[in-house]
Order: C-alpha cells, then structure tokens, then sequence
C-alpha cells in the first residue's frame, strides 16, 4: 500500500510538473512584442532538415499566437517549404513582392499577394515552383523590413550557409536557428557557424538555437557527446528526434508527429521566441 501510495504521488508529480512546463512554453510562445520578431533558420548544407525546421516553427507559431505569422522562404534553389508548409497553389515569389510594396499598404493588401497555410498563418515563397534568379541580399532586406510592419513573428527558411543572404539573415534577425544533422561532419561545421556567430555584433551568440536532427532511425553518433560539444560556445541545443512522418516528407500535420516531436518543436520555438524578443 505504502509502494503505491508513493508511485501515485510521484505520477502525481509528473504530471504536476508537464503541466506547468506546458504552460511556461505557451507562455513564451505568445509573448507579445512592440516590432515584428523575425527568426532566421539555415544550416551548413542542405539535406538536413532546415525547411522542415522552419515549417515547424511556422506551424507551431501559427497555432500558439493570435496575431499574424509570416513563414518566408529565402532559397530559390526550390525548396521544399511550400510542399512542407501544405501550400496549395503559389502566386507570389519574394522578388514579385518586393517591387510592389508601398508604405500605404495595409495587412489585407499584402496577404493577397501571400499563400495562406491551413492551420493560420501565411507563406511567401522565394519562387513559382520553379528554377528562378537567386534571391539578392537588397532583396531580402526590403521585404523583411517592411513586411515586419505586419507580422508579429517571422520565419525565415535561409539559404545554406555560406550564402551572402544567408549570412545577412544571421546576421540582422533577432534570434538564430542553426540546424545541425547527427553527423561527424555536420557537428563539426556547426560549431564553426557558432564561431562565427560569436565574432558578429548584437550578441548574435546568445541569440542562437542549434537544432539537432536526426535524419535517421540508427544514430551512428552519441547525441549527447554532439549535444556537448555543441554547447560549449554557450548556446542551447534542442535535439529533434527520428520522426516516420516528417521522414516521409510532403504536407506536415502536426497531428502525426510523434510525442518526442511535438515536445522538440514547442520547446525549439519557445527557445527561439525567447530570445527573438530578448533583443531591443
């Protein structure tokens, strides 16, 4: 009786303590915030999961806040976000949309211009699904700019590192996300990125997130031994667990993901609003 008696309280416990995380997450999620936030994502190649990051992010913002989320996509090497992000029909590339922003615009001008996403939110493509020009640093920072008048939070899907638009991204955001595959070479890399990082003004360091993504079922390396290195810098690192539906890639559905994966993205997200309102 007595053993059951603690296993109860320690249940009770557990479940006191998910829910209180639960809250602190939503908490951070819905911030409120003076200018528009914009967080960059990239990694140091493709292939690892940096769209489908940025579109967990898009998602889990759209779902949390109340007030309007912009997913931008800055890589016309035909990413996969508009197919991530459930995108029926794309009008409107970033470079369509610069020439036509004005001041006078108001948020339902420039929302017809954008794709909107099922759960809320909208998404503006760097191209029409196909093959187009790169998209140029001027560009980029015309759009962010001016579209951060309308848009509480910002995702940015960057171009892989080195890319000039890439780097001003890392640069001029409020917070960092770096997407790190579970690979010798990829933990290597990142943490040359978060050297980088920590030469660059505005504490671009301690404005950072690293995303760990497992791409696979069979981890060859020690998550926590990368985890470690990985912190050393001084930034936090989420670990985004093997998921079968976000392996199987099309639409993503919140849904479907696994429980390890709905926890990684809110806490990915929380961390990224975190310090995304952090900066002044």
């Amino acid at each position: 009786t007595h053993r059951t008696g603690r296993s109860l309280r320690r249940l009770a416990s557990s479940a006191s303590q998910e829910v209180t995380e639960q809250t602190r997450i939503a908490k951070e999620l819905q911030q409120p915030v003076t200018t528009g936030r914009v967080i960059a994502v990239t990694s140091i190649r493709g292939g690892v999961g940096k769209s489908t990051v940025a579109a967990l992010l898009g998602r889990t913002f759209n779902h949390y806040r109340h007030d309007p989320v912009l997913t931008l996509e800055a890589d016309a090497a035909l990413g996969t976000l508009p197919v991530r992000m459930g995108a029926e029909s794309v009008r409107w590339s970033c470079g369509d949309l610069a020439r036509i922003l004005t001041p006078a615009m108001q948020l339902t001008d420039v929302t017809g211009y954008l794709a909107p996403v099922s759960d809320g939110g909208w998404l503006l493509p760097a191209s029409q699904g196909r093959v187009g020009a790169p998209l140029d640093v001027r560009t980029y920072r015309k759009v962010t700019l001016a579209l951060r008048r309308y848009f509480a939070v910002t995702v940015v899907d960057c171009e892989t590192l080195p890319g000039e638009v890439a780097r001003t991204a890392m640069d001029t955001a409020h917070a960092r996300v770096v997407v790190a595959p579970t690979t010798v070479e990829g933990v290597g890399g990142t943490r040359q990125v978060l050297d980088w990082l920590a030469g660059l003004p505005h504490s671009a360091l301690a404005t950072t997130v690293v995303a760990l993504t497992a791409n696979s079922p069979d981890m060859i390396l020690d998550v926590k031994a990368a985890t470690a290195h990985l912190k050393e810098p001084g930034v936090t690192v989420v670990v985004l667990p093997y998921d079968r539906h976000l392996a199987g890639g099309g639409p993503i559905r919140t849904d479907l993901l696994g429980r390890a994966t709905q926890d990684a993205a809110l806490r990915l997200a929380a961390e990224a609003m975190h310090r995304a309102v952090r900066v002044r």
